[in-house]
């Protein structure tokens, strides 16, 4: 899958749970992110985010930081 598509799958998981505050949606996104991407897709995206971690929001990327 292409990084700019999981970018915007992440960003949007990450609005989802905005609602419920900037630490309650980080792990929430990073539980998500766990239960329910296939993992060559969280594979991907950290190798996204250890490139630079171009697009991602701030709550999509603290998620993946925690998910490393």
């Amino acid at each position: 899958m292409q990084a700019d598509k999981l970018v915007h799958m992440a960003n949007q998981i990450a609005r989802a749970f905005g609602v419920e505050g900037e630490a309650k949606a980080i792990t929430a996104t990073t539980n998500h992110l766990k239960l329910f991407w296939d993992p060559r897709m969280r594979r991907e995206i950290l190798a996204h985010l250890e490139a630079g971690g171009e697009g991602l929001d701030p709550v999509s990327r603290a998620a993946l930081e925690q998910l490393s």
